[in-house]
């Protein structure tokens, strides 16, 4: 049907007569001449019609934007003065010789190609055109260029591509499990899978010693920017490998995705960084490291001051009392403090202590602050000094319960980074290592794992029993600019260990037995050591594409309620269908009835 692509055309083709196929992306009539704009996924050629083609000059007069044609026409040289040096085929016309208008279109509900801000719900009900944008084809071409490459990088370094089940069984992976109904298999369930994690170990013991999978996963959980209710990723699982080997492998992995796809060079040598400094330095375990933004510990010199609101959680081995400076931050207004004063609100934080340093020579006389009278000039000298602060600086403070304080200080600090255009290189990749083995909920009164019940801790059986609060992991995760683009863990290989972890997480015997004896079974025939990652593929396109969610990287993308307007789903299905499952629908509690009631 066609000789070229639109976009494909160039100087290369002059003289020659040829065939294009693609939508109309604007018509323009020049005093009697047309100029058609046809695009196709290669991009966009400018077509000239003269009124002496009578036939092709009445078609073209009726055409209207995002009709599809075929264009039969010569390939020849823009007139002098009129090349688009933007458009790869900016050199050439296309002299229409014929026309076939293949079908016709609608006015679209929203402009293809224009600034105009768009509603997401509009875009996504009618995603087909959303993805004829030219931004949206290129966010499509780096996810194939991507996919691509890291596919050829692991199928070269010896790794198995192995499908695993989407039916398969409920696990508690931390998010809940989409329940999928059994029609012959009465009262049974299967799950979708949060991730293949118990597979990919199970192909381990079988021996397949390097796994991957491009994999779609499914999580039942609330939505945000970078969470949908099915997502993507890159699944790995090697045997015989330790976690440096592991890092090291996969950080050259990202290094060669970056230089092929967007022709980024990352570092030689990814830093690594203990979940512990993390916290301390950043209040988060997934520092954007391009912040020139860090907490300094002041508990010590807050423990004897006359201001409960720093004393009390200074003496608590629950609290944490911080400052973080902010260069030339007195410039920031008291409207501007406010307001990042209900910013810090929203992470549970009572308020936002500042302090102006308006005059450091002058000492506790050059600062400006409700709170400076609360403390001696040696504490604030103290202060000052463990900071860096200098003149025409800000130094704010958070004070509360160490959780309160980490998440509300590294909130504000990233706000402060990207408001204030203080962002410092483009890419900043760091490991997180040494990660807590389990966190203590206190609701509950029950340890959580941190990553999941199948990662390995570094310390010993006995170790662990004796004192899990302090057991550190195995695991491992790569952060980017702030956003986790991969995490993992070597995995436990031995039935005793395994059983063991399982009891501190409150996981009986018979339960245990029950959701996993078939791994605690495998893992008797001489499992060897084991360990992997997954990457998150929407993520990590995001990331590379310059995308603000993983929605403009995902084709057909869901909603923040998790629906997808295209289709209109999730939908009610039959009473036949229901009768079949043996599934009975129960009207929630203040829902009107529903004829499936």
């Amino acid at each position: 049907m066609r000789t070229h692509k639109c976009g494909e055309l160039n100087t290369q083709q002059l003289g020659e007569t040829v065939d294009i196929c693609g939508w109309v992306h604007r018509r323009r009539d020049h005093g009697g001449v047309i100029f058609i704009d046809l695009r196709d996924r290669a991009g966009i050629v400018q077509i000239v019609v003269d009124p002496d083609v009578a036939d092709t000059f009445a078609v073209a007069e009726h055409v209207r934007s995002e009709y599809v044609l075929k264009v039969t026409g010569l390939v020849r040289r823009r007139p002098e003065g009129t090349v688009n040096a933007n458009m790869h085929s900016g050199e050439i016309e296309l002299l229409a010789r014929h026309i076939e208008v293949l079908n016709e279109s609608e006015t679209p509900p929203f402009p293809v190609e224009s600034d105009i801000e768009v509603n997401e719900e509009l875009r996504l009900r009618y995603r087909y055109i959303d993805l004829r944008r030219t931004v949206m084809q290129e966010k499509m071409k780096v996810r194939r260029d991507v996919t691509r490459v890291l596919r050829n990088f692991l199928d070269d370094n010896e790794f198995f591509e192995i499908e695993t089940p989407y039916l398969t069984k409920a696990t508690p992976e931390g998010a809940r499990d989409y329940i999928v109904p059994s029609r012959t298999h009465e009262n049974a369930f299967f799950a979708l899978p949060q991730s293949p994690q118990l597979y990919k170990q199970i192909l381990m013991v079988a021996g397949m010693d390097r796994y991957y999978q491009v994999v779609r996963c499914f999580r039942d959980e609330d939505l945000r920017a970078d969470r949908q209710p099915e997502f993507t990723q890159l699944d790995i699982e090697t045997s015989f490998m330790t976690e440096d080997e592991i890092m090291n492998i996969m950080e050259e992995m990202i290094r060669q995705l970056f230089a092929k796809v967007i022709h980024v060079e990352l570092d030689a040598k990814f830093p690594r960084m203990t979940y512990q400094e993390a916290i301390s330095r950043f209040g988060i375990d997934r520092p954007d490291l391009r912040i020139p933004l860090e907490l300094v510990d002041i508990a010590d010199e807050m423990k004897a001051v006359d201001f409960k609101v720093f004393s009390g959680p200074a003496n608590d081995p629950k609290g944490r009392v911080v400052a973080m400076r902010l260069p030339n931050g007195g410039d920031l207004s008291r409207k501007d403090i406010d307001d990042l004063t209900k910013f810090v609100g929203i992470y549970g934080a009572k308020g936002l202590a500042y302090i102006k340093v308006n005059d450091l020579s002058a000492g506790i006389d050059g600062l400006q602050s409700p709170i400076v009278k609360f403390a001696s000039a040696e504490v604030w000298a103290n202060v000052l000094a463990k900071t860096g602060a200098q003149t025409g600086d800000l130094i704010f403070f958070g004070a509360d319960k160490a959780d309160i304080v980490n998440e509300a200080m590294g909130a504000l600090r990233v706000k402060l980074g990207h408001d204030l255009g203080l962002i410092q290189g483009d890419w900043k990749p760091v490991w997180i290592v040494d990660f807590p083995m389990f966190a203590w909920d206190e609701k509950t009164a029950r340890y959580n794992a941190i990553h999941h019940p199948f990662t390995a801790p570094s310390c010993s059986v006995d170790d662990l029993v004796a004192n899990p609060g302090a057991a550190l992991s195995r695991a491992y995760d790569l952060v980017l600019n702030g956003t986790e683009v991969g995490g993992g863990s070597i995995r436990i290989n031995r039935p005793a260990m395994q059983q063991t972890v399982f009891e501190i997480l409150g996981i009986k015997e018979d339960e245990a037995r029950e959701k996993f004896g078939f791994l605690l079974d495998a893992l008797k025939y001489g499992a060897p050591p084991h360990g992997g990652l997954a990457f998150g593929l929407d993520r990590l396109v995001m990331l590379m594409t310059g995308s603000s969610s993983i929605r403009d990287v995902i084709a057909f993308p869901k909603t923040q309620s998790a629906a997808c307007p295209l289709v209109n789903a999730p939908a009610v299905v039959t009473d036949e269908q229901l009768k079949e499952l043996g599934i009975r629908l129960i009207k929630p509690a203040g829902k009107e009835k529903t004829k499936q009631d």
